[in-house]
This record gives structure tokens, sequence and C-alpha cells, in this order.
């Protein structure tokens, strides 16, 4: 079996992305030792975005801020622009969405266990940000006893949730773990009704295959996913596999899923001239906007029209992300957003 589905559950799902934000948060890149010479083109792309979410996104932006010394930075990039508010805090790095709360609704929300993504980069206060966030939203906080990040999840709003087994069941998070423990689980803390499982993510993914760079709900019962782009596409095949699974799956309200398929980047390396995990589908949907990170060449175009049809009240824009991925992820990594109700 591919996907598995449970019994109601007795709290409300997780929000679809789409539906409506009181506000976003965006983690800020902070420390220097961490980015290098990555630091200001990362921090750059990053205001880039948080002016994008304030302007045509009509959202409320918390840009968060993990260290002191990134304050005045953080200042002369968006100080003063309407919508963003500055928030100091502390965290290891930017990935909010991993390190975050998942809101249920505006007033409650659900924190985890945070490992480093199974120890491979334990910082300093990277476990303290979900109750960072839940302090300042005013949100009741449930703390849930297992290792869990919100880049592993996806959300049709209705219950259904996807997810990869490379990383839910990876023994590097929760030990022991198998697919009907993941689910109760979920159902548990996410009120998750139907879990749908697909295999790998992207080739050196240092997140063990999260599925917010390989498939995300567009709309109820609509996921996209990317095909290769160009000859060398090293995801090509998994690209491929994914969307076929995904085709002979139903939601939560029996719905076969219909799939949209996106160009993908391609292969994208960095200075040392490895394969990165760059991915389209680590868009941002805001309330009247959807952010699309690009690389650089023609697929990043591609993608943005890809995508407007299924966003046809939104306003698609690329922006470039190949700082911020220097750091191993994009916007949809860096974000999580408040539901309005």
């Amino acid at each position: 079996m591919t996907d598995t589905a449970r019994p109601e559950p007795t709290l409300p799902p997780v929000p679809a992305e789409w539906a409506p934000h009181r506000a976003m948060w965006v983690g800020f890149p902070s420390h220097a030792d961490l980015w290098e010479d990555d630091l200001e083109p990362a921090q750059a792309e990053v205001a880039a975005l948080a002016r994008a979410l304030a302007g045509p996104g009509a959202e409320q932006v918390k840009l968060m801020v993990g260290h002191d010394d990134a304050l005045p930075a953080a200042r002369a990039l968006v100080g003063g622009v309407a919508g963003i508010e500055i928030v100091p805090g502390r965290f290891g790095d930017v990935w909010l969405r991993d390190t975050g709360p998942i809101f249920r609704t505006a007033a409650a929300a659900a924190a985890f266990r945070f490992n480093g993504w199974g120890g491979k980069y334990v910082l300093d206060h990277d476990d303290e940000v979900a109750g960072q966030i839940g302090q300042a939203s005013g949100a009741a906080l449930t703390t849930h006893d297992f290792v869990l990040e919100g880049g592993a999840l996806d959300h049709d709003g209705a219950g259904t949730v996807l997810t990869t087994r490379q990383c839910l069941l990876n023994p590097n998070r929760n030990r022991g773990w198998k697919q009907a423990d993941a689910e109760a689980a979920l159902a548990t803390a996410l009120g998750a009704r139907k879990v749908l499982w697909l295999g790998d993510g992207l080739m050196n993914d240092h997140t063990d295959g999260h599925v917010d760079n390989l498939a995300r709900f567009v709309a109820p019962g609509v996921v996209a996913c990317p095909m290769g782009f160009g000859m060398d596409d090293p995801n090509a095949h998994a690209y491929d596999q994914a969307a076929e699974t995904l085709a002979g799956m139903t939601d939560a309200d029996g719905r076969r899923l219909k799939v949209l398929r996106i160009p993908s980047p391609g292969r994208i390396i960095d200075e040392d001239h490895r394969t990165v995990p760059a991915s389209h589908m680590n868009f941002l949907i805001a309330n009247k906007a959807v952010i699309v990170p690009t690389y650089g060449g023609p697929a990043g175009d591609f993608a943005v029209q890809a995508l407007q049809s299924a966003f046809p009240g939104h306003t698609l824009l690329g922006l470039p992300s190949r700082a911020l991925l220097t750091g191993g992820g994009s916007f949809h990594c860096i974000s999580q957003q408040e539901p309005a109700a």
C-alpha cells in the first residue's frame, strides 16, 4: 500500500498553505560563521522575499533575526517597510519551517523535538525556536515527544498529508518507527486523516528527502511535482517515480489526485561542482502571491508560468535563491505561516 486512511481525528487538520494567513514568519540569515561569503547575498535574497510577501503577497511579515549582530543589516534592508516587523530572537540558523511550530489554528500550534536533521547540524537555540514563535504569536503550544520537521510534510487542509519514507521513517529521527507509528503520531498531533507516502527525495538533500522539495499540494486533490529539465537532471527518475505514485493515489476525501508537472531547475552545482538540492517546489504561498525560488537559467521562468495555472487568483513571482541555497534550502524552508483563523 502506498497510502493509508486512518480514523477521523478529534482535532481539526492543519490548514492548507493557501488558506488565509494572519502572519508569515521568515528567518533572516544571521550568523557570519555559518554563511561566510554568502551571508550578505543571502540576506539580500531574504529581504527581497520579505518585501514581496509584504507587497504583492499581502502578508504581515515577521522577520526573525537570530543574532544581535545581524540586526543592523536587517534594519538597513527592510527597516521601515510597511508590513514587515523585525523580530529579534535566537536560532541556530534560518530554517523556521523545520524548527518552528506547525499551526493548527491561529490560537493553537504543535511543537516537536528537533535533532538537527538526524544529528547532522545541531546548533544552539534551534530547539528553542518553536517556543519563541509560539509565545510571540500568542498561540497555545502543545509539545509532542517525537522528532519532526515541518518541511517533511505537506497538507491539503482537509487532513491529507504528503511525506516521504526516506525522511519520516529514517532511524536517525525516531528509531524503530514503522509506517503505522508515524501515521498514528500525525493523526494525534496534526489531525492527519490520510498519509500519502512517497519514496526518496532529492539527491544530496541533507534533510533526507523533505517532501517540500519534491511534491506540494496546490489545490484540493491537485499536487505539483517536478519533471526533469535538461539531459543530465540528477533527480529526473525520482520526479517521475513520485509523479507516477501520486497519480495512483486518492486523498482523504476519496478524490483521485491530479498531478501538475513543473519544470525542475535541472542540475545545479556549487562552487565545488557538487550537485545541490535546488527545487522550484520550495515555493511559498502567500495571501495574494506565490513566490518561486529561481537559480538562474530559463527553467525558473517556465516553472513560474506552469504554476500560474494552479493559482489564478495569485500573483506569481520568481525570485533568486542561489545564495540561500548554499545553506541547503530556500523560501519554504525559512518560513512558517500563522493561519488567520
